[in-house]
């Protein structure tokens, strides 16, 4: 209990065995009193089903923990700054919560010292005897959410029903300094996404789920299917419904919540208090035909890609091969496969040797996931700086044939 009486100094607060280091300081990641909003805490508290139990009316609130426990600890909270006491007892009930050790009193710390919007995974998965679980639905719990994440990701960077390869480098990068909670059971999980880095996320995400709700119940009722390529504009693709797929499958049902961190207020165009959306093994079915229907419809892509060469391969000294070029520019997606024929096979061989990238022009399929150009033509090596040039003729002195076909991409201006 952190009730002080009336009237008696304030007194210091001493580290906890558990979070002090040999010099006293702390080594845990507790906020400190001064950087914590009253407000925030109130709304975070109430968020993880504290409840109110009086307090002084305009000055502070009594705050008891859910559960049968209650009546063991409490917090008195402050509703504002503007008291002398306000540090001191934000400084009990951070204490208090750092203590606690219950998964609620973890996620308020997380969120106060990290502002962020929470996305909550709930699945009813059907229990063992005691309770027990199998002990890999907390792994596909971690899974099915990491590509729910990754999906929303994908739709912060452009919008479409399939993304393959694509924008994975950048989707991966937006998810770095997500936290994460424990998942007990495969049942529940909790994802921080800090406000600063990773808000365009969480709300494309909550679009979107909406969204595939909203085209799963369509095609239930009506069994109509062009409500799924009306969600591609809110953010639903064949990444998340297989994310989906994977949330529900093996459960009898599972939710996702999505809260707004207090200390950065509610998005543009969304609800303050969002419900939960919920999926069924009911919507198994429709979910599935949807990622097959986003996966067969996304269309190829004219591009005209620049890149390194860093593999090649044919079956014999002369012919047609296949090379694989590491992209520089002209397409989201890491490394493309393409078939050649001998002469261009040749220049990029040359290309190769003399460190020079290429470009070239084609169709980037999506069979396959966007990683295998068609109909390549106009393969040409690109010419670099000059410095970049003194590097490689320096590379190739040795190598006459080479080092006049690097002049010759170059021009007359690579002489010395």
């Amino acid at each position: 209990m952190t009730h002080r009486p009336t009237g008696e100094p304030p007194r210091p607060l001493g580290p906890h065995p558990v979070h002090a280091t040999g010099d006293g300081a702390r080594d845990d990641h507790t906020p400190e009193p001064a950087a914590v909003d009253p407000a925030v805490l109130t709304a975070l508290l109430h968020r993880h089903g504290w409840r109110r139990r009086g307090g002084a009316p305009g000055r502070y609130g009594r705050w008891t923990p859910p559960g049968p426990g209650a009546g063991a600890t409490s917090l008195l909270v402050p509703v504002s700054r503007s008291f002398p006491d306000s540090d001191d007892l934000l400084g009990e009930a951070l204490l208090a919560l750092s203590r606690s050790g219950t998964p609620a009193a973890r996620e308020i710390l997380v969120s106060l010292a990290v502002p962020s919007d929470e996305i909550r995974w709930a699945r009813d998965v059907p229990a063992g005897p005691g309770d027990a679980s199998s002990w890999t639905a907390e792994e596909r719990l971690r899974s099915a959410a990491r590509r729910m994440l990754l999906a929303g990701a994908l739709a912060t960077r452009a919008r479409a029903g399939y993304y393959g390869a694509r924008h994975r480098r950048a989707a991966a990068e937006a998810l770095e300094n997500v936290l994460v909670g424990p998942a007990p059971g495969g049942r529940r999980l909790t994802a921080f996404v800090p406000v600063t880095t990773g808000r365009p996320l969480a709300v494309r995400l909550h679009h979107a789920l909406y969204a595939a709700r909203e085209a799963v119940d369509y095609r239930r009722a009506t069994g109509g299917t062009e409500a799924f390529d009306a969600a591609v504009a809110a953010g639903v693709s064949h990444e998340l419904t297989e994310a989906l797929v994977a949330l529900v499958r093996g459960t009898e049902g599972a939710r996702v919540t999505v809260d707004w961190a207090p200390a950065a207020g509610v998005p543009e165009g969304c609800a303050a208090l969002a419900e939960p959306v919920e999926f069924s093994p009911g919507d198994l079915p429709a979910l599935r035909e949807a990622a097959t229907r986003y996966l067969r419809a996304e269309p190829s892509v004219p591009v005209r890609i620049t890149g390194t060469v860093v593999r090649m391969r044919r079956p014999g000294p002369r012919g047609a091969g296949t090379v694989r070029l590491r992209v520089l520019a002209g397409a989201d997606v890491p490394q493309v496969r393409i078939t050649l024929d001998e002469e261009a096979y040749r220049i990029a061989g040359h290309a190769h040797l003399v460190g020079l990238p290429v470009r070239v022009l084609g169709r980037l399929e999506s069979r396959g996931g966007f990683r295998r150009l068609t109909g390549a033509c106009e393969i040409a090596p690109v010419p670099v700086d000059d410095a970049e040039r003194d590097r490689l003729l320096k590379a190739v002195q040795e190598h006459v044939e080479v080092a006049a076909f690097f002049e010759e991409t170059c021009g007359g201006d690579c002489a010395d």
